[in-house]
């Protein structure tokens, strides 16, 4: 019997358009814009100017506090401004923009494609090498990936868990990257390992890639420690609490973090990036994303450079159908749509999804009729219902003895409502109020 966790959960229609598409490089856009603010926490802080020349992988950007993350140039060229920039939240933020010449890489990233499993550094280096690279999750959550891997005082790591189960429906950039860097998934794995001091790791796959399950396990047997573990199909399996359930058996209690069960989490793309940083010498400057949709002629998996504009990526997969209701950062579930097609990709951006006008026209809303199909789905073990109607009346003190501020947003609430009730838009917003509340309080 295969395990999933035990609260909530739904199966939407996987719709993998991709699956089985090699991983095509782009090539550089003419111009690319690297926002500032690509990572939760404080924004970097600019280390270049107006005119200044940079190469692939220069540092342009540094850590604007410990939770925050170095920003790298995905190109070479020069900096024509430093300015606000539109990007997928439908906010103006500040960002670089680089004028493209040439293709030259600083000399110290090792660009060949020879594996390096060997690593003498100590814990300490590794999760310097990681920050000094810039990496964050690469599953959308973007949490700078060093300060996970220093667990607070009085807290232990007892296993490294990784996120390659890629629940979102459309999304394919995870099981790719499994299928072609495999072994360096691997090594990247054994990298965070050493990162927290730990001897065991479990990667999570859902079983709907027996491919990538067949082909990681075959290669696992030669790194010990590391157990390739098949799940259930049941989203949202790559929210970390759930994750943490289905594979150790452990809940994560309400406002705690997960090292408190013992698990540090990683996606599985972070872990390909842990290995680039450490034995590469390579920064986070391009990743894959997946271009998908019913309509669209081709879709692909892309590597792409950080600060590529959207439109460049949807062009490569065959253009914009022409009826086209809304371009999704992300997928159907977690994702949000954009404002326009020329917000640059990010480290965040794990896939764009063109949803057709029938597909993204919303039903109207009815009546709550009460059935609770929206508790019985959620996988925080909330009311839904309750908080939304919280939200609409803002009763933010009932909200948050609600545990309003527990919800994942993962969406399973409104995808099951038969009264087409806006339930994760009202919490989003509920939620948003009640986090200040409580930062409020705290300082």
């Amino acid at each position: 019997m295969l395990r999933t966790f035990r609260i909530g959960g739904i199966h939407p229609p996987e719709n993998k358009l991709s699956a089985g598409k090699k991983i095509t490089a782009l090539a550089a856009p003419k111009q690319v814009i690297i926002p500032l603010s690509q990572h939760i926490g404080a924004p970097a802080q600019a280390v270049v100017k107006k005119g200044d020349l940079v190469k692939v992988g220069t540092l342009v950007a540094k850590a604007g506090g410990f939770v925050s993350a170095n920003i790298h140039s995905s190109v070479s060229g020069k900096v024509n401004k430093i300015d606000n920039a539109l990007d997928s939240s439908g906010y103006k933020r500040p960002a670089i923009y680089i004028d493209v010449e040439g293709d030259e890489w600083e000399e110290t990233i090792d660009r060949s494609d020879a594996l390096v499993k060997d690593c003498t550094l100590s814990s300490k280096e590794i999760v310097d090498k990681i920050a000094a690279a810039g990496i964050v999750g690469l599953g959308g959550a973007t949490f700078p990936t060093q300060v996970k891997l220093m667990p607070p005082p009085g807290s232990k790591a007892e296993i490294i868990i990784i996120n390659a189960v890629e629940c979102e429906p459309y999304l394919t950039s995870d099981h790719s990257l499994m299928m072609e860097k495999g072994e360096q998934i691997l090594v990247g794995v054994t990298l965070l390992m050493k990162a927290v001091s730990v001897n065991k790791a479990v990667i999570g796959i859902e079983n709907n890639k027996p491919d990538a399950i067949a082909h990681l396990t075959k290669l696992a047997a030669a790194y010990p420690g590391i157990e390739i573990m098949p799940l259930k199909v049941q989203y949202p399996q790559g929210g970390e609490k759930q994750l943490i359930d289905a594979v150790i058996r452990r809940q994560v209690k309400s406002g705690a973090l997960p090292i408190s069960a013992g698990a540090v989490v990683q996606n599985v793309g972070t872990a390909y990036a842990v290995y680039e940083a450490v034995q590469k010498n390579k920064p986070l400057f391009e990743r894959v994303v997946t271009v998908t949709g019913k309509a669209v002629a081709n879709p692909s998996n892309f590597l792409v450079r950080m600060g590529t504009p959207i439109n460049t990526l949807i062009e490569a997969a065959g253009g914009i159908p022409e009826n086209t209701g809304k371009i999704i950062g992300g997928g159907p579930m977690m994702g949000k749509a954009l404002v326009s097609a020329e917000v640059p990709v990010t480290k965040g951006s794990s896939g764009v999804l063109l949803l057709t006008k029938e597909e993204s026209v919303r039903k109207p809303m009815q009546d709550c009729i009460r059935c609770a199909k929206c508790v019985n789905v959620c996988p925080m073990g909330l009311n839904p219902a309750f908080l939304m109607k919280f939200t609409v009346y803002k009763d933010w003190e009932k909200a948050e003895a609600n545990y309003i501020q527990d919800c994942i947003e993962c969406g399973s609430c409104s995808y099951t409502c038969p009264a087409n009730r806006p339930l994760l838009d009202q919490i989003r917003l509920g939620k948003g109020k009640v986090m200040g509340i409580i930062r409020a309080r705290k300082s």
